[in-house]
């Protein structure tokens, strides 16, 4: 299956471009309501190539959370965020300098509750080259990009599970040369998925 940025744009028109329904990490597994979550929100950014592809971050070794690992540049919400869009360019100009006009947003994937309790709202931004960008050495280690016809690729979504605190846990990961992208940013990508072909 071809996914050029027309098509993509066509997924999320009309009542596709804010997808209403909550994910969670786990269906099975007791997690916060509204009431408990923090709120955060993630741009995931489609690189307006011949063949789009998706930017990712690797989050700096030295961070106590999530040290070393594969997710979408953004954070929590700040009280002054007027919304999960603002909140989401935002945090990815903090992180890799990607300027907020350089991005357009064509909507929203599913509210996702994370086993830490955020609540995370993914908004799809499409960004045209050429850009800059400066990586935020606190927060990333590195930056990279990914084909977005792999990505969403049911075949390369692998689900795992593992046993913590008890109990078997599960969880998708995609493997993409070297880089193992797993937990909730391969979550967002299954939602993507799920999202553009109407699953």
């Amino acid at each position: 299956m071809t996914y050029d940025i027309p098509w993509l744009r066509s997924r999320f028109a009309g009542a596709r471009a804010e997808a209403a329904d909550t994910v969670y990490c786990d269906p099975d597994e007791a997690l916060p309501g509204p009431a408990r979550q923090r709120p955060a929100s993630v741009l995931v950014p489609v690189i307006m190539r011949d063949e789009p592809t998706v930017l990712f971050t690797v989050r700096a070794s030295h961070l106590r959370n999530g040290a070393g690992q594969i997710s979408f540049p953004g954070g929590r919400a700040e009280a002054s965020d007027p919304s999960p869009e603002h909140t989401a360019l935002r945090e990815t100009f903090e992180e890799v300098g990607l300027p907020a006009e350089c991005v357009e947003t064509i909507g929203r994937l599913g509210h996702y509750v994370s086993r830490n309790g955020h609540g995370i709202t993914p908004v799809v931004g499409l960004v045209k080259p050429p850009f800059d960008l400066q990586q935020n050495h606190d927060e990333v280690a590195e930056i990279f990009e990914a084909p977005l016809a792999f990505l969403l690729d049911p075949t390369n979504h692998l689900r795992h599970s593992q046993q913590s605190d008890g109990r078997l846990r599960y969880y998708y990961a995609i493997q993409y040369g070297d880089y193992y992208i797993r937990g909730v940013t391969a979550g967002l990508l299954v939602n993507f998925y799920r999202h553009v072909v109407g699953a």
